[in-house]
């Protein structure tokens, strides 16, 4: 298995008792290598260029963004209440760090036939066509997806996001798309407050609101009722992953109690609907996850599922 990281990721700073730290990136690197049961090759994130972001971004966006970034200090992009999406001066190499590690990992897969995770920060399932917000500014996963098509002309593509927060991102950008299927398991009412069930773009978008308080069992019944099945009715040539760990019963910012171990049970899932579809080809993201602890641990089974 191959995981794509880089220092870049940990240089980028948030401000002080932010949930989207620094330490999610060590503490996931230090858990990956306990792991000896399998082989695991970590490597070095390439920078994205502008033309493949371009893809998904407009370029005046993309440059807004690096425009605005300061010396010294931090600045908010977002308005009050929601004003944590922050730069500072080390953003720039962090983004296109973390959104090359998927377009790195897209030449991997299609070449080497090599499932790929993306241990990488900043997070990108928020980020809209031409919106930074929810700690994202370029939307890691679509662009990835967009890479995909326009280099190795696939033309059905679904993003599964377990992330506990809706990914609006990656909803808005797919929208009124028929050659990308976006399904989302996400708690409601919670930030970002999109993702009702009603919300089907032209039929390829497929989204399931948990309750507060949901366990494993209920959780995965859901998922296999409206997020695995209309996956598997799309076929997809292949499946990317925008994988949160939020919806764990430790995680400070959300109220799903999973436990570590049932993101080996979701992941597991996914993978058979590849191996059916999709000759096994799946590329997981990093996206949320806030609770140190739960975080490492659910990574390493998220990792044993992915690696069969």
């Amino acid at each position: 298995m191959l995981i794509y990281k880089h220092n870049d990721c940990l240089l980028k700073d948030n401000g002080f008792n932010h949930p989207e730290r620094k330490e999610r990136i060590s503490s996931i690197i230090d858990s990956i290598k306990q792991i000896k049961d399998f082989k695991i090759n970590l490597e070095d994130a390439p920078l994205a260029d502008i033309d493949t972001i371009s893809l998904v971004h407009p370029k005046k966006y993309i440059e807004k963004i690096f425009s605005n970034i300061p010396k010294e200090g931090l600045i908010g992009v977002e308005k009050e209440p929601y004003a944590d999406t922050m730069l500072c001066s080390n953003s720039k190499n962090a983004i296109l760090r973390s959104c090359g590690a998927g377009i790195a990992a897209v030449d991997a897969l299609m070449n080497k036939n090599e499932r790929v995770f993306c241990a990488i920060r900043p997070p990108g399932h928020h980020a809209e066509t031409a919106k930074a917000m929810g700690f994202c500014f370029l939307n890691n996963v679509a662009v990835s997806a967009r890479y995909l098509q326009n280099k190795y002309k696939l033309k059905k593509i679904a993003i599964i996001d377990f992330d506990v927060h809706h990914g609006n991102g990656t909803q808005e950008i797919f929208y009124n798309d028929e050659t990308v299927a976006y399904a989302s398991t996400h708690e409601h009412p919670l930030f970002p407050g999109t993702g009702s069930e009603e919300e089907t773009g032209v039929g390829n978008i497929f989204n399931a609101q948990l309750k507060g308080g949901m366990e494993c069992d209920e959780f995965l019944k859901l998922f296999d009722q409206k997020i695995l099945r209309p996956i598997d009715k799309f076929k997809p040539e292949i499946i990317l992953i925008s994988a949160g760990f939020d919806a764990h019963k430790r995680d400070p910012i959300a109220s799903i109690n999973l436990e570590s171990e049932d993101f080996y049970k979701i992941t597991k899932n996914i993978v058979n609907l590849a191996n059916i579809h999709s000759k096994g080809r799946v590329i997981s993201f990093l996206e949320g996850g806030y609770d140190l602890l739960a975080l490492s641990e659910s990574i390493k089974h998220h990792l044993f599922a992915l690696k069969v």
